[in-house]
Protein backbone atom coordinates (compact mmCIF):
# COMPACT_ATOMS: atom_id res chain seq x y z
CA UNK A 1 0.00 0.00 0.00
CA UNK A 2 1.31 3.46 -0.99
CA UNK A 3 2.10 5.80 1.93
CA UNK A 4 1.22 8.74 -0.71
CA UNK A 5 -0.79 9.54 -3.63
CA UNK A 6 -2.29 12.04 -6.07
CA UNK A 7 -5.85 11.54 -7.44
CA UNK A 8 -5.84 12.21 -11.25
CA UNK A 9 -7.77 14.77 -10.17
CA UNK A 10 -4.94 16.98 -8.42
CA UNK A 11 -2.44 15.96 -11.63
CA UNK A 12 -1.17 19.66 -13.05
CA UNK A 13 -1.23 20.47 -17.13
CA UNK A 14 1.50 22.83 -18.18
CA UNK A 15 1.15 23.64 -21.80
CA UNK A 16 4.13 25.10 -23.67
CA UNK A 17 4.82 26.34 -27.51
CA UNK A 18 6.65 22.80 -27.54
CA UNK A 19 4.76 20.17 -25.72
CA UNK A 20 1.73 19.46 -23.05
CA UNK A 21 3.47 18.48 -19.65
CA UNK A 22 0.96 16.78 -16.87
CA UNK A 23 2.57 16.28 -13.78
CA UNK A 24 1.73 13.36 -11.91
CA UNK A 25 3.81 13.46 -8.73
CA UNK A 26 6.25 16.20 -7.28
CA UNK A 27 7.90 18.12 -4.31
CA UNK A 28 5.02 20.42 -4.88
CA UNK A 29 2.28 18.08 -5.05
CA UNK A 30 2.61 17.06 -1.45
CA UNK A 31 3.20 13.02 -2.13
CA UNK A 32 7.07 13.52 -2.87
CA UNK A 33 10.16 15.16 -1.28
CA UNK A 34 12.89 14.40 -3.82
CA UNK A 35 11.50 13.10 -7.15
CA UNK A 36 9.16 14.10 -9.58
CA UNK A 37 7.43 12.33 -12.62
CA UNK A 38 5.50 13.87 -15.34
CA UNK A 39 3.85 13.02 -18.67
CA UNK A 40 5.10 14.73 -22.01
CA UNK A 41 3.08 15.06 -25.35
CA UNK A 42 4.19 16.78 -28.43
CA UNK A 43 1.87 16.39 -31.91
CA UNK A 44 4.57 15.24 -34.88
CA UNK A 45 7.29 17.94 -35.60
CA UNK A 46 7.83 19.79 -32.08
CA UNK A 47 10.59 20.43 -31.03
CA UNK A 48 11.98 21.55 -27.43
CA UNK A 49 14.78 24.39 -27.17
CA UNK A 50 18.26 22.97 -26.87
CA UNK A 51 18.65 23.13 -23.40
CA UNK A 52 20.66 20.81 -19.83
CA UNK A 53 19.25 20.34 -16.55
CA UNK A 54 22.06 19.90 -13.50
CA UNK A 55 20.50 16.36 -12.85
CA UNK A 56 19.80 13.38 -14.47
CA UNK A 57 16.39 12.37 -16.33
CA UNK A 58 14.80 9.04 -17.34
CA UNK A 59 12.63 9.14 -20.63
CA UNK A 60 10.73 6.29 -21.07
CA UNK A 61 8.76 6.56 -25.25
CA UNK A 62 5.20 5.18 -24.65
CA UNK A 63 3.70 5.98 -28.10
CA UNK A 64 5.23 7.29 -30.80
CA UNK A 65 9.03 8.55 -31.88
CA UNK A 66 11.25 10.81 -30.84
CA UNK A 67 14.50 12.49 -32.18
CA UNK A 68 16.51 13.14 -28.82
CA UNK A 69 19.56 15.28 -29.90
CA UNK A 70 22.00 14.62 -26.79
CA UNK A 71 26.13 16.03 -26.70
CA UNK A 72 26.22 15.58 -30.73
CA UNK A 73 24.05 12.45 -31.66
CA UNK A 74 20.82 12.04 -32.66
CA UNK A 75 19.08 9.06 -31.26
CA UNK A 76 15.76 8.09 -32.16
CA UNK A 77 13.82 6.59 -29.52
CA UNK A 78 10.45 4.31 -30.08
CA UNK A 79 7.40 3.12 -28.42
CA UNK A 80 9.39 1.27 -25.13
CA UNK A 81 12.84 2.60 -25.57
CA UNK A 82 14.01 4.46 -22.51
CA UNK A 83 16.74 6.96 -22.24
CA UNK A 84 18.58 8.36 -19.27
CA UNK A 85 20.19 11.81 -19.67
CA UNK A 86 23.39 12.65 -17.52
CA UNK A 87 23.08 15.72 -15.16
CA UNK A 88 24.39 18.72 -17.88
CA UNK A 89 23.75 16.74 -20.50
CA UNK A 90 22.75 19.22 -23.72
CA UNK A 91 19.66 17.80 -25.23
CA UNK A 92 16.87 18.59 -27.56
CA UNK A 93 14.11 17.01 -27.69
CA UNK A 94 11.69 16.64 -31.88
CA UNK A 95 8.90 14.29 -32.02
CA UNK A 96 8.95 12.63 -35.82
CA UNK A 97 5.29 11.30 -34.89
CA UNK A 98 2.56 12.04 -32.57
CA UNK A 99 4.88 11.34 -29.32
CA UNK A 100 3.69 10.06 -25.35
CA UNK A 101 6.84 10.05 -22.65
CA UNK A 102 7.20 9.72 -19.16
CA UNK A 103 9.98 11.43 -17.61
CA UNK A 104 11.28 11.10 -14.03
CA UNK A 105 13.36 13.28 -12.55
CA UNK A 106 14.28 15.57 -9.29
CA UNK A 107 11.73 17.66 -8.48
CA UNK A 108 14.88 20.31 -8.40
CA UNK A 109 16.38 20.11 -11.33
CA UNK A 110 17.18 23.41 -13.17
CA UNK A 111 17.28 23.86 -16.50
CA UNK A 112 19.35 25.84 -18.63
CA UNK A 113 18.79 27.07 -21.73
CA UNK A 114 21.59 27.38 -24.71
CA UNK A 115 22.61 30.61 -25.62
CA UNK A 116 20.53 32.48 -22.48
CA UNK A 117 22.26 34.22 -19.96
CA UNK A 118 20.65 33.17 -17.11
CA UNK A 119 19.17 30.04 -15.96
CA UNK A 120 14.92 29.58 -16.10
CA UNK A 121 15.09 27.62 -12.25
CA UNK A 122 12.93 25.30 -11.98
CA UNK A 123 9.76 24.02 -14.51
CA UNK A 124 6.68 24.40 -13.20
CA UNK A 125 5.93 20.65 -14.61
CA UNK A 126 8.96 19.25 -12.31
CA UNK A 127 8.30 21.62 -9.31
Amino acid sequence: MPTAHVRSSQVRRTETPNAVMTTLASPSQGPTTALSLWRVEMRAGQRGPSHAFDSEQVWHVMAGEVDIAADGQVVRLARGDTVVLAAGTERQVQAVTDTRLMVCGYGTAVVSVTGEDSTRGVPAWIS
